[in-house]
């Protein structure tokens, strides 16, 4: 490395929501390699209580290390992050950059049938909001999102980051396709604290995390997360998006195709060498 490089900070954040499966592995292995002399950490991803569980969280701890991963501790956890995604929710709302919203996912569903609207787009939350709350100026109601337009006026460009992966090469993305394609996303949840937006966001920079990878759906969402870092005064790491692991069929690996957990290989007397030998090279 070259005198006076900034070493990399890379992470793994997982859900104990239930097994890692090979394309856990996979993701894991890759924030490990690309942080080279750096420091590789974990990250548990527990905003979602409800489904979260100590038993899985100490599965993925012994996995990981079963398969010859060291991290930097301690481990932070985002059910004790509150004050801090509270701070950045604060400081976006005092830009009047948040509003409240009462709609249910079938709201959305509904609000985005009608026949001139035409076939509805998927984006980062699901469905891309339709903004029906904007401007209603609701109290306590159970979600706040973030108004997009509102957010990309206060900024001199567009959201711009570098990435190292799969789309090597610098990315911008343009304003009418983010209002498009990705919407007033949500930002926090009254069951859950913050959503998953903010709190990576805040995360990643509480941490010094200089390169996120993750896999390649998240993609869009990147552009989301780098316009979120311009009103929160936060450093832009780069990104390494990744290929996804799938099964027979092309569908990607979830937690419950518990025939490729890590668990089950374990058990089935593989090595941590013959699982590697699963997934694809790092």
């Amino acid at each position: 490395m070259a005198c006076g490089a900034k070493l990399k900070r890379t992470r793994f954040a997982p859900s104990p929501t239930g097994p890692l499966h090979l394309g856990h592995a996979y993701a894991a292995l890759i924030a490990q390699n690309r942080a080279d002399k750096g420091e590789f950490i974990v990250r548990i991803e527990d905003l979602d209580q409800s489904r979260a569980r100590p038993e899985w969280e100490a599965q993925i701890f012994d996995d990981l290390a079963w398969l010859g991963l060291t991290w930097q501790e301690p481990v932070m956890r985002q059910s004790q992050r509150t004050e801090a995604y509270q701070a950045a929710l604060k400081t976006l709302a005092d830009q009047g950059l948040t509003y409240q919203c009462a709609c249910t996912r079938a709201d959305i569903r509904a609000a985005l049938s009608a026949p001139q609207e035409g076939a509805p787009i998927l984006g980062p939350d699901g469905l891309v909001y339709p903004g029906t709350c904007r401007d209603k100026h609701l109290r306590d109601a159970p979600t706040i999102r973030l108004n997009l337009r509102a957010a990309l006026a206060t900024c001199a460009a567009s959201p711009q980051f570098t990435e190292t992966g799969l789309r090597a090469g610098p990315h911008q993305a343009d304003q009418d396709w983010l209002l498009t394609h990705c919407g007033d996303v949500i930002l926090s949840r009254k069951d859950m604290g913050a959503a998953y937006h903010l709190a990576v966001v805040v995360d990643d920079a509480a941490q010094g995390i200089t390169e996120v990878t993750r896999g390649d759906d998240l993609f869009e969402a990147t552009f989301i997360h780098v316009l979120l870092q311009s009103l929160l005064g936060l450093h832009t790491p780069t990104y390494h998006h990744h290929a996804l692991i799938r099964d027979p069929q092309g569908k990607r690996l979830a937690k419950r195709d518990d025939a490729r957990a890590i668990r089950s290989y374990r058990e089935a007397g593989l090595t941590p060498a013959e699982v590697k030998a699963l997934i694809p090279t790092p």
